[in-house]
């Protein structure tokens, strides 16, 4: 049997982020805000029809989203980039959940958001600025909306900048970065490299045994034998009780 056709639809404004809601819908996080969308087939190439959640920095035309993901709880956690020349640090992260509404973190402002993940038990929040050579981490309260004190999880090399990030069964972080793939063990400490220029990884795939890196020339898929991610909390859309 045949693998289905992708479906393509064309989205109103430049994606950020997405993330897989419990109901089956799509959150979309788009340029300057928040939006749910239900792809289906009779979409084809027609625009996605995207309903308005929230406004994100309406005020501050400078800021996009730029990364984020879904915490242990299945609330959404991201943050914004700044995308005017001066390359200042002007983005901030944010928590938006439907029972909470959304939420700023009381974390340093940052060029351009990146690296964001969770611990397994959710209780440690991984985050970067992607123009930074450095991985923060810090202790987080999905329900308080609240951090901790950031400390420094991993120094980059020199010149280097953290992209995307996922976890891993062990505990251990896989950080994109220009030119290389790194797995960080849960103190901080490289433990495995890999040549390879990637902006974004992610696992999936039976037992979610499969890591896959996206790079300038397309989608890869890295071979970690032995090694396994931990699973996704799809968005929890569901009207609050």
């Amino acid at each position: 049997m045949q693998d289905a056709a992708p479906l393509a639809c064309r989205l109103p404004d430049a994606a950020g982020l997405l993330a897989h809601c419990q109901s089956g819908r799509v959150l979309v996080g788009l340029s300057k805000r928040l939006g749910m969308a239900q792809p289906g087939r009779e979409t084809g190439a027609r625009q996605l029809r995207v309903q308005p959640l929230v406004a994100v920095d309406a005020a501050e035309p400078r800021t996009a989203i730029s990364d984020g993901c879904t915490d242990r709880r299945g609330f959404l956690v991201f943050g914004t980039r700044n995308v005017a020349d001066d390359g200042r640090p002007i983005g901030s992260f944010y928590q938006y959940s439907r029972q909470h509404g959304l939420r700023r973190l009381a974390l340093p402002v940052v060029a351009e958001a990146s690296a964001i993940c969770f611990s397994a038990d959710g209780a440690r929040m991984f985050f970067a600025d992607a123009r930074a050579s450095r991985i923060m981490a810090c202790d987080y309260d999905a329900d308080a909306g609240s951090v901790g004190a950031p400390r420094v999880f991993a120094q980059l090399d020199p010149g280097a900048g953290p992209r995307g990030a996922a976890l891993d069964l062990d505990g251990c972080l896989w950080s994109a970065q220009a030119g290389q793939l790194l797995r960080y063990a849960p103190d901080g400490e490289v433990v495995q490299r890999i040549a390879h220029d990637c902006t974004s990884v992610a696992f999936g795939g039976a037992g979610l045994t499969q890591l896959a890196a996206v790079g300038a020339g397309g989608l890869y898929a890295v071979p970690v034998p032995g090694v396994a991610g931990q699973a996704d909390s799809p968005f929890d859309d569901h009207p609050p009780q």
